[in-house]
């Protein structure tokens, strides 16, 4: 191991051993409020009629190009 990374390590083991609880942490730092606005949100209507929402998802993405890519790169740029 390199110098950095048995730094980094030392870092890390301090921060574990705070002793922080997680619901201390999420009341710190997570932003879990709920928004309101989405309760009514859905894919109704995002296929045709009587098709599932996936099989309208993988039609959607077949008409546009980016189905069947063997990587990520391949579904970015459309090769």
């Amino acid at each position: 191991m390199s110098e950095e990374s048995d730094n980094a390590g030392e870092v890390l083991r301090a921060i574990w051993q705070q002793g922080d609880s997680q619901p201390e942490l999420d009341a710190e730092c997570s932003p879990t409020k709920v928004c309101r606005n989405m309760k009514d949100v859905g894919f109704d209507g995002f296929g045709d009629e009587g098709v599932d929402v996936a099989t309208a998802w993988r039609n959607r993405l077949a008409r546009e190009g980016k189905l069947g890519g063997s990587s990520l790169v391949d579904l970015v740029l459309g090769n």
